[in-house]
């Protein structure tokens, strides 16, 4: 039996491998490498389907290394242990050179496990290639990432996608000999969304849907009605992993709690990391409640350190209660608005100087130039306030915080009108 057509069209080296050409183009990052000879630990940190697996496979062909994988899900210390004494033993030298060990979904791992790593890595008994959907520095142990490269992949663009696109159906060995008439491609690239595994899951899909002996189209129609049809198969191994944390956030912020408990447990049954989804909690948190209610961050910053501490099974219950807590909250993305505002406008006017009272005077010449000259301290002032211009003077009066239509901003509006007839609240 033949396996699926992702794997058929796994690439063997870095001619055959498409997209990512800032780090396997000419002159890109790990080219050079396998070109020098030079291998040192890196970390591919991108999307599912770019080819981080597919890329560690060729460097150590390349190389002629001994690759060794492991999944951060299933191995233990005890797995990386067996490896590292494999390495060291020099049992698995092929070239006198270290093996390479390839661990998939390396912020899964936790830091004993890291910790089992670090030595071999650090004297050099093994390469170490990672691989991460999540943003390293929040996962990975700091001595760990410090002696590893971290290589950004890419969603593939258009381009690449067109060029997995004709490469299978003129190469493979069953969809070679099939009559296939490419007429449209926006619903394919639409449907893959930058990942080549998707795209040749949905061409096998639509290829295996048609007649035999008829020629196989290719179109929006064909190609969306085969995707409605095969859901299930189209989302094995978790495709629709940022379709459902979409859901689940969107949820929440619509004030949903059943449809958020819902998507949530979509994601735990599937496999989630529980890590992942606390991580948008905070961020959902500060984002759409915000000010509304403060305490909803606190929650959720509580929730990722349980999560953390306590793991799964029991961790979905935390999860499940900050979920529901932060859908019944009131709303507001006033924070949110006010620091992409003031961004935008800081991006603009970096040359508008601080005024020469709100500047510190650690010397005497500085002193002598107005520095801190004519600062009030709002303490010494009734109610703790004192009137005074904080903004450059070409940004005076400018307003980036807009409050909420909730109570608790609307106390914060009875304050600032108060205060800042300048503003206008």
């Amino acid at each position: 039996m033949l396996p699926p057509l992702p794997e058929r069209m796994r690439p063997h080296d870095l001619d055959g491998y498409a997209g990512q050409k800032h780090l396997v183009g000419p002159g890109g990052v790990i080219r050079n490498m396998i070109e020098t000879g030079n291998l040192t630990s890196f970390i591919l940190w991108g999307p599912p389907g770019v080819g981080k697996t597919t890329l560690a496979r060729i460097v150590s062909r390349s190389m002629h290394r001994e690759f060794f994988t492991l999944s951060a899900v299933s191995a233990g210390v005890r797995e990386v242990r067996e490896v590292i004494e494999k390495a060291r033993s020099g049992s698995v030298f092929s070239s006198g050179a270290a093996p390479v060990l390839f661990i998939d979904e390396i912020h899964r791992f936790n830091k004993s496990q890291q910790d089992a790593l670090l030595g071999a890595v650090e004297d050099g008994t093994v390469v170490l290639i990672g691989a991460t959907t999540e943003n390293p520095s929040f996962e990975v142990n700091s001595p760990l990432l410090s002696r590893c490269q971290v290589f950004v992949l890419k969603s593939l663009e258009a381009a690449d996608l067109q060029e997995l696109l004709e490469k299978a159906v003129k190469t493979d060995v069953l969809l070679k000999n099939m009559d296939i008439r490419v007429q449209e491609t926006e619903a394919l690239f639409r449907y893959s969304g930058g990942d080549a595994r998707k795209l040749l899951n949905i061409l096998e899909i639509v290829t295996g849907s048609s007649p035999a002996g008829k020629p196989v189209i290719i179109d929006n129609t064909s190609v969306t009605s085969c995707i409605q049809e095969n859901m299930a198969i189209y989302d094995k191994g978790g495709e629709m992993h940022y379709d459902i944390i979409s859901a689940f956030i969107k949820s929440i912020r619509g004030s949903d709690p059943n449809a958020a408990v819902y998507y949530l447990g979509r994601m735990l049954v599937g496999g989630e990391d529980p890590l992942f989804i606390a991580r948008r909690l905070c961020i959902l948190a500060a984002e759409d409640i915000g000010l509304a209610n403060p305490n909803a961050l606190l929650l959720a910053n509580s929730c990722f350190q349980i999560v953390h501490n306590i793991g799964m099974p029991e961790a979905r219950i935390p999860l499940s209660e900050t979920a529901i807590y932060l859908a019944c909250s009131q709303k507001s993305n006033s924070a949110y608005m006010a620091i992409n505002n003031a961004m935008d406008m800081a991006s603009k006017t970096q040359t508008s100087q601080v005024p020469l009272y709100l500047r510190n005077a650690p010397t005497k010449l500085m002193e002598e130039l107005g520095y801190a000259d004519g600062y009030k301290y709002a303490h010494d002032y009734p109610g703790h306030f004192a009137e005074l211009e904080f903004m450059p003077s070409d940004l005076a009066g400018t307003r980036f915080y807009e409050p909420a239509d909730n109570r608790k901003e609307a106390e914060m509006r009875i304050r600032l009108s108060s205060l800042w007839n300048k503003y206008g609240y």
